[in-house]
C-alpha cells in the first residue's frame, strides 16, 4: 500500500496456467496486496464439489498471505463450453447466469471480498434491445437483493461492446434500479481510454462516489485490447493521482487476461510500472 492508500492487486485471469494456490503465492511474493479472483474451472469453480472446503482453504491462504480480494465473474467458458460468456443476463436461458452470480456473492461473503464484479453481456441477435434491457434490470435487481443480504458490494462493469458499454449506460442502469447502496461501479481504466468521451483522470473523478473496484491496464483509443503498461496511450501518473485524490481505497488490480503465458514476469513488470507511475504522480 502507498502512503495515500492505493493498493495494487493482480487478476487471476492473468494466471490461467497456474494452480490458484500457486498464483496467489506468486502474486503476494511479488509485493501485491490484493487479488482479483475470477471464479473459473481451475480457480475456485463454484459448481464443483466440495466448494465450502475449497473456499475455507482459499480464505485461509488469502489471510496468511495478507491479500485482499475482489471476486470477478468474467470466466469465458465456465457456464457453456460452446459459447463464450454465455448465458448472460440477456439470454432466454439466463437462469444459470443468475445462479452463478448468486454463488459468486456467497463465495465473496465467505472470503470477505471487498466487491463482486460483473457485467451485462453482449445482446444476443435474437433479443431486441428493449427486452434485453428489461432482462438486465430484472437480473441486476435479483443479484443486488442477494448482495444486500450478504453485505457484499457489487461492482457493475461497463464493457465495450456490451449492452452497458460506458459510464453513461451504467448511470442509466443504476438509476432504473433505484440507486441501491450495494450497486456500485467497477471501472476499467483501459476502457476509459478506449471509448469514454473525456480524459481518463476525469472519468475517475466523475464516478469516484460510486467506485468499489478498479481494474487497470493500458489501451488505445477505439480498440478493446488489454495491453501491458507503456504499450498503449494512457498517461498513468495523472490517473493514479486522480484515484488518490478521489479518496478511493479499494483495490487497483491489473487486468491482463491474455498474458498468462508469461504471468510472473508480466506481473512483476506491472507492479514496478505502477509504483513508479504512482510516485511520479505525487
Amino acid at each position: 500500500m502507498t502512503a495515500d492508500g492505493l493498493r495494487f492487486g493482480y487478476g487471476t485471469n492473468g494466471f490461467a496456467n497456474h494452480r490458484l494456490t500457486d498464483a496467489l503465492t506468486v502474486i503476494a511474493e511479488l509485493g501485491y496486496t490484493g487479488v482479483a479472483l475470477t471464479l473459473d474451472h481451475d480457480h475456485l469453480d463454484p459448481f464443483a464439489p466440495g466448494l465450502a472446503a475449497r473456499v475455507t482453504r482459499t480464505a485461509d491462504q488469502l489471510r496468511d498471505l495478507g491479500l485482499a480480494v475482489v471476486i470477478e465473474t468474467g470466466a469465458r467458458y465456465l457456464l457453456d463450453p460452446w459459447r463464450k460468456h454465455a448465458p448472460t443476463l440477456l439470454h432466454d436461458d439466463r437462469k444459470l447466469r443468475l445462479d452463478f452470480l448468486r454463488r459468486a456473492v456467497a463465495v465473496g461473503a465467505d472470503l470477505g471480498a471487498e466487491a463482486v464484479s460483473f457485467w451485462a453481456g453482449v445482446r444476443p441477435d435474437d433479443v431486441d434491445e428493449r427486452t434485453a434491457w428489461r432482462r438486465l434490470v430484472d437480473g441486476c435487481a435479483e443479484v443486488t437483493e442477494a448482495a444486500t443480504a450478504a453485505a457484499v458490494p457489487l461492482g457493475f462493469e461497463p464493457e465495450p461492446g456490451m449492452l452497458v458499454a460506458d459510464i453513461a449506460d451504467w448511470r442509466r442502469l443504476h438509476a432504473e434500479l433505484g440507486a441501491p447502496a450495494m450497486f456500485g461501479l467497477t471501472l476499467d481504466i483501459g476502457h476509459c481510454r478506449c471509448l469514454e468521451p473525456v480524459p481518463v483522470p476525469d472519468c475517475v473523478t466523475a464516478v469516484a462516489g460510486h467506485l468499489v473496484n478498479v481494474q487497470i491496464d493500458d489501451m488505445v483509443r477505439g480498440v478493446h485490447e488489454h495491453l501491458e503498461f507503456g504499450t498503449g496511450e494512457i498517461d498513468f501518473p495523472p490517473v493514479l493521482r486522480a484515484l488518490r485524490e478521489s479518496g478511493y481505497r479499494g483495490l487497483v488490480a491489473v487486468e491482463l487476461p491474455r498474458h498468462s503465458h508469461a504471468a510472473p514476469a508480466v506481473a512483476r513488470q506491472s507492479l514496478a510500472f505502477l509504483r513508479a507511475a504512482d510516485e511520479e504522480g505525487r
